[in-house]
């Protein structure tokens, strides 16, 4: 089996090359969809080596051919780790063409893989880097001027981030990475390892040393009973953390900005057909006690007159994590279906459309205070779960009495997360002007659970 296929970017070709040498790429370039996770990135195109996790302890080295090497224009890379050296024998060769206002990227895979597993594979590839780039450009018109280098180009900032390890947290520090920005993961165990020890509790005064914005993503997981025990590592692991890594900022002479995330549980669980803004009053109940202790806590911060994002996150749809991966389950089964009548909204976000939000916010001095990271379309859960199965081509006949959640998560809990009704808007995003990748839902969840089509260098379809 063999693929190879072609797509145009408008950049140039030095660009786009520099981009694929940069930390974080093949974090970007791994589809969700696919049981690959990327353990280690290959220090070098030219002889380096990357590292994937799979399923039963197995692992994918991928180890690229110096032979199949030319700075700017082509490198190679073959899979060499046993078993899987034999079954897949895979060797794919990335070539970089200019090309009339831009670049052409082509690859070519030699491999026994079957091709209906590399098509939506490469689609990802292709779109993901379509729009991580399209993305910079846009964010370039932001960089204040004394974050720019003589040359005019952007100055890379050092950027701490705590909870880097989750799914929001990997999936920007890679987009941070490629960006040529450097990422300090805070990070809570003994050893740090990459990065920095950071106790939530007591953190170093020198935590910050040489930091100019922290990104603060670390807490509880929301989903599960709520429990007391769980309601209160809920709120402990963000109201305490936050305060104290407010007056670190406060004090720091290098970091100018906190961006701290937050959620749209500050609204309350059931709002109706209200518009909430960043302007609506907080609703009731535990989670939106939570959110305004939780933004109270960057206080110190403000006072010290640093500035300071809350992005107020809607239910983000994430192949590897959140409420997709756990849908995904249930309709594949036959099992999907709306909840009651469908009439309550979701709010739901893309992935990549918010780490977008929070690298803007990273860079771009407009935005201060709470910000929605909610998609402009809320949609009714009817239209939610109609959507899912379409991409899954799976049926929604079901109706799932609220006691099915409240099974799963306890009454409060399903209240709050699974039942929630909130019709979010972003419009301080709307205000500036901000696009979204992925405008409808149907769009968000092809790319996530890889039902996007082949991109054309020329409009041509791609051989297989």
């Amino acid at each position: 089996m063999s693929l190879t296929t072609s797509h145009f970017v408008p950049f140039d070709r030095e660009r786009v090359w520099d981009w694929h040498t940069r930390a974080g790429a093949v974090m970007r370039l791994s589809p969700p969809f696919v049981p690959m996770t990327p353990l280690k990135q290959a220090a070098r195109l030219s002889d380096g080596t990357t590292i994937f996790s799979l399923p039963a302890g197995l692992k994918w080295v991928a180890r690229h051919d110096l032979s199949g090497y030319r700075r700017g224009h082509r490198f190679t890379d073959v899979c060499v780790s046993a078993p899987l050296r034999s079954l897949a024998n895979w060797r794919h060769i990335h070539t970089f063409t200019d090309a009339p206002g831009g670049t052409v990227i082509t690859d070519a895979v030699s491999t026994r893989v079957p091709g209906s597993a590399l098509t939506g594979l490469f689609a990802y590839r292709q779109h993901q880097l379509f729009e991580d780039l399209k993305f910079l450009d846009r964010m370039n018109a932001f960089i204040s001027p004394e974050n720019r280098a003589p040359n005019g180009d952007p100055r890379p900032l050092t950027i701490a981030v705590t909870g880097s390890g989750g799914t929001v947290g990997k999936a920007l520090c890679a987009q941070l990475g490629t960006a040529g920005h450097t990422v300090v993961r805070l990070h809570r165990g003994a050893d740090a390892g990459v990065g920095r020890h950071w106790n939530p509790s007591d953190p170093d005064p020198h935590l910050l040393d040489g930091v100019d914005v922290l990104v603060h993503l670390a807490g509880e997981p929301l989903l599960g009973r709520f429990t007391e025990g769980h309601k209160r590592a809920i709120r402990e692991s963000r109201t305490g953390p936050t305060n104290y890594l407010a007056k670190l900022v406060a004090t720091s002479p290098t970091c100018s900005t906190m961006v701290c995330s937050s959620a749209i549980g500050f609204y309350g669980h059931d709002r109706g057909n209200e518009i909430l803004t960043e302007a609506s009053e907080s609703g009731d109940g535990f989670l939106a006690d939570v959110c305004r202790d939780w933004e109270r806590a960057c206080q110190p911060a403000i006072d010290a007159g640093k500035r300071v994002v809350n992005v107020r996150t809607g239910i983000a749809l994430a192949g590897t994590g959140g409420v997709l991966p756990l849908l995904k389950v249930l309709f594949s089964a036959g099992l999907g279906g709306k909840f009651g009548d469908g009439s309550i909204w979701f709010s739901w976000i893309a992935l990549d459309d918010l780490t977008d939000i929070y690298f803007r916010a990273i860079v771009d001095r407009a935005l201060s205070g709470p910000v929605n990271a909610t998609a402009r379309n809320p949609v009714r859960n009817v239209e939610m779960t109609a959507a899912l199965a379409s991409e899954l081509n799976r049926p929604a006949f079901l109706q799932i009495p609220a006691l099915g959640p409240k099974l799963l998560l306890g009454s409060e809990g399903a209240e709050q997360i699974a039942l929630a009704n909130q019709r979010v808007a972003p419009t301080i995003l709307n205000a500036l002007d901000h696009t979204f990748r992925y405008p409808t839902i149907n769009r968000a969840l092809a790319h996530e659970l890889g039902a996007e089509e082949l991109l054309g260098s020329t409009g041509s379809s791609p051989s297989v």
